[in-house]
């Protein structure tokens, strides 16, 4: 029992340190369901550590898709915290393994593709990355809802993946890694070299502005269905969205300015969020 303790304490060390805005918001969740959704996190987590900071990123996916596999077979190590939280977490709720698994197959293509030439190849590297983590989390959200809610976990992860992307400009492209699309770039004469001189003029607000219309389409689809989550989780999920959401007006602030600086959402707005929600 203490081991199972010390190995939830160990997820929610990772999502206090690598996600404020998710830990603000699922902080908000009953004990035992914001435990299941820290230990849904550390697995995200884990992958997207391999795949972002790995030494031999497809050797070790490739290791832990093995460990996964154990791990739903019931063959797993329980010396490593993550399996024992999971462990826990899968013998309470119902979970879609299939959403795992489509977590891990979007960071993969971080591996092997890092340039999009459609806005559809961006929502589908986005619903893999995003969307997927929704519908990890559902079940235990919104048990007797999850069929109902499906279509809006699934727009809800599309609105802040392409939220994600459009802060971390410049950081993906420290990683060569560029997830604007080419299509939309085209359409408005912006050009990888402008985007690689951090370059912010008319046209890169442009395309910009022409993916954040489309996440704040999303986040409304999202939001339409809110009111069927359990009154317990509603206002999390509602939190996570509003906090991300956010963003998006945080950058425009800041003049568009996503290339050597970080746009978040601070702890006094999120506060200030909350209470108007």
């Amino acid at each position: 029992m203490e081991k199972l303790k010390e190995a939830y304490a160990q997820c929610e060390e990772l999502i206090k340190i690598h996600s404020k805005s998710f830990y603000k918001a699922f902080s908000l969740l009953p004990a035992e369901k914001k435990k299941a959704v820290w230990a849904v996190y550390a697995f995200c987590r884990t992958v997207d550590d391999i795949v972002d900071e790995g030494t031999d990123p497809e050797t070790e996916l490739q290791a832990f898709e093995e460990e996964f596999r154990l791990f739903l077979k019931r063959e797993h190590s329980r010396e490593k915290f993550i399996w024992l939280a999971l462990e826990d977490t899968f013998s309470r709720y119902d979970m879609d393994e299939e959403a795992f698994w489509d977590m891990i197959k979007g960071q993969r293509m971080d591996l092997h593709k890092n340039r999009y030439d459609t806005l559809e190849e961006v929502f589908e590297y986005s619903y893999h990355v995003a969307s997927a983590v929704g519908l990890m989390l559902l079940p235990i959200l919104a048990p007797r809802k999850k069929a109902l809610l499906r279509n809006g976990a699934i727009a809800l992860g599309l609105a802040m993946q392409l939220t994600n992307i459009l802060r971390d400009i410049g950081e993906d492209l420290d990683r060569d890694r560029i997830y604007l699309p080419k299509e939309v770039m085209d359409q408005f004469g912006c050009s990888f070299e402008q985007l690689e001189n951090g370059v912010i003029n008319d046209s890169f607000i442009s395309v910009w502005e022409y993916l954040a219309f489309e996440a704040e389409a999303y986040y409304e689809e999202a939001l339409d269905t809110i009111d069927e989550y359990p009154l317990h989780s509603r206002t999390p999920v509602k939190a996570a969205a509003y906090f991300y959401k956010a963003i998006l007006n945080k950058v425009r602030g800041n003049q568009y300015r996503v290339f050597g600086q970080r746009n978040f959402v601070t702890q006094d707005e999120k506060v200030s969020i909350l209470s108007q929600m």
